[in-house]
């Protein structure tokens, strides 16, 4: 055999024991007559101790850093012990060794603090998942994986595979696409979710199905995207939203404990889409800190009058006025000010500039904008803001869309700069009662916030089969009775990031019909589309619903990191592009012949 034991299970308790390790060479050091090798495998480091006659082996036939080699010796006491490892009360004193295999120099060195940049580390992919950082992430993923498994089943859900080649349907994204080689001219889509599947398998009376599955969206891409990704997908019948909201926090508490040994026992706070946006400017809002939005003027209307008595045109041209408190920050410099407006001014913010109010520790008050208010004005404005001793009050304005963003980014961006978002510290908050709709500029028409398949809240749908979901006059959308329309759907949000969301399914016909139609789809579309699932629908559909938990994103938030690449064992770069094995890449002629496909004018 090629090893008795890993390199990192042994301990004292196995002094005088002869063993065989097998591993990667981490480090050489020689002092004079001995060498110490430091061997790594998956599960940890142990030193060995070459003697004088094995030393001058090494010489005669030298091994280098991530060689592969296989050494027995005696395990002895280390004099000088490193109590930062499992293993580092012991060495190996070598007897015998070989080398497994050769290693060239690697391109970067292969240790927590590495010198390889990102392109470099992606490329050699393999190479980086030796490092222990990235070891310890997917350790952390699978500990997730097999916590939500072991919670699903013992709450009954049947883990049920669905396919990978199926039908192009809308569902927010553009889809990957692949040839079908025995039908020529068309194409199989990769899902963006298993959302059709999910819902039939209800309809056949599976009522607890989950799958912990590959998903798969051609969208612009960030550090938290990929164009493949792994959802934690569940489904469940005959349950309202009640039952949906109970079960899933049961789900992220259990995830919590195993892994992290958290013991959420907080109550997680619920708050409506329409109170997210109002406080927080964003519907993924991060609660651990407070510092909600102030909201001065909106769409126009004036809620602080305020507004109304000074004239500065910055604020009064405005269509939106936003503004938030931060403690203890009135002593902030000049230069931290004008940083702060270089801040907002960035293209990722997009704003032309920032209002400031001091309220000193004495109480005193002072702005950015002082020429235009006086004092009485500014202390009204001040008190609408909640402002109190040692505040600084940060201000924006300009169109709403835009304004409401910024402010949130803002937000986010004080908490950092204030050490309020602490990654070991977690919270949860579930955001329900979204919009059912979002009006389409562009097509003066209607599309789904979330997707087709979301049922309205109960009170609504008469609202929805009622009423004709035609705009006749675009510039007042809002007014439509589909504008008012409520999604019955959930968001889960863990430190401002969205890391499940479902719905209550249509389960009616008619009703599905009628969503389909409101989404600009004749019948004879909705027939090509989703025929299968409204003929499900005839058949004796449950009320159903269902969540899918981002799962990079949930192992991300867990150790402690911004970006989902770290946790995934072959990411693909910001470009979409697999730098390891260079893909996407070009095919040959003779398979374009076989797919009978032709690429611009040349013909194949």
């Amino acid at each position: 055999m090629y090893r008795t034991h890993t390199c990192g299970e042994l301990n004292l308790s196995k002094i005088g024991a002869q063993v065989t390790l097998a591993g990667w060479v981490q480090t050489i050091r020689k002092f004079g007559a001995i060498t110490f090798v430091d061997l790594r495998d998956r599960y940890g480091i142990t030193q060995l101790l070459f003697n004088e006659e094995l030393t001058l082996q090494l010489e005669k036939n030298s091994i280098g850093r991530e060689f592969v080699l296989q050494a027995t010796g005696i395990v002895k006491e280390r004099s000088n012990k490193n109590l930062k490892i499992a293993t580092g009360e012991i060495e190996i004193s070598i007897t015998n060794y070989s080398i497994l295999n050769k290693s060239i120099t690697p391109p970067f060195t292969i240790q927590d603090d590495t010198d390889g940049g990102d392109e470099l580390r992606m490329k050699y992919r393999y190479l980086d998942l030796r490092r222990n950082e990235i070891k310890k992430n997917l350790e952390l993923r699978y500990a997730v994986n097999r916590a939500a498994r072991n919670y699903l089943h013992q709450q009954g859900f049947m883990d049920i595979e669905t396919p990978f080649l199926i039908k192009s349907t809308p569902e927010g994204a553009r889809d990957f696409v692949v040839p079908s080689r025995m039908n020529p001219g068309e194409f199989y889509a990769l899902p963006q979710s298993p959302q059709s599947f999910k819902q039939l398998l209800m309809v056949s009376g599976y009522d607890r199905y989950y799958q912990i599955v590959k998903c798969f969206r051609d969208e612009d891409l960030r550090a938290d995207r990929q164009p493949e990704f792994t959802q934690i997908d569940c489904e469940m019948a005959f349950v309202e939203q009640e039952d949906i909201l109970q079960t899933f926090e049961g789900l992220v508490k259990n995830i919590f404990k195993e892994v992290n040994q958290i013991d959420y026992k907080e109550k997680v706070e619920r708050i409506s889409w329409d109170d997210a946006m109002w406080n927080y400017g964003n519907d993924k809002p991060d609660t651990r800190f407070e510092l909600k939005v102030q909201n001065l003027k909106v769409k126009g209307e004036n809620l602080c009058t305020t507004l109304e008595e000074i004239k500065f045109d910055v604020f009064n041209s405005a269509e939106t006025v936003l503004a938030i408190c931060i403690p203890n920050a009135s002593e902030y410099s000049r230069k931290q000010t004008d940083e702060l407006i270089e801040w907002v001014k960035r293209p990722q913010i997009g704003m032309r500039g920032l209002a400031f109010i001091k309220k000193g520790k004495d109480g005193i008050l002072k702005s950015s904008f002082d020429k235009f208010i006086n004092e009485t004005q500014l202390n009204s404005f001040a008190n609408y803001c909640n402002a109190q001793q040692d505040d600084l009050i940060l201000i924006l304005a300009g169109a709403e869309e835009k304004t409401r963003k910024a402010i949130s980014d803002l937000r986010m961006e004080m908490a950092e700069r204030l050490g309020l978002r602490n990654k070991n510290e977690f919270k949860l908050l579930w955001v329900f009662d979204f919009p059912l709709f979002e009006y389409n500029e562009e097509g003066n028409s209607w599309v789904a916030r979330h997707h087709p398949f979301t049922a309205p809240k109960p009170s609504d749908i008469e609202i929805m089969i009622n009423n004709d979901p035609k705009i006749s006059n675009a510039s007042k959308y809002l007014d439509h009775p589909y504008a008012k329309i409520k999604a019955n759907a959930y968001d889960m949000v863990l430190n401002g990031n969205e890391i499940g969301g479902g719905s209550i399914r249509i389960h009616q016909r008619e009703l599905q019909e009628k969503m389909f139609a409101a989404l600009g789809m004749d019948i004879e579309e909705q027939l090509h589309k989703f025929g299968f699932l409204l003929g499900a629908f005839e058949y004796g559909a449950p009320p159903h619903g269902g969540i899918a938990f981002g799962f990079d994103r949930l192992c991300a938030i867990l150790g402690g990191s911004e970006s989902i690449r770290d946790f995934i064992a072959f990411p693909k770069n910001n470009a979409g592009r697999d730098v390891m094995l260079d893909a996407p890449a070009t095919i040959d002629e003779k398979q374009l012949h076989e797919l009978q496909i032709k690429l611009g004018s040349k013909k194949v």
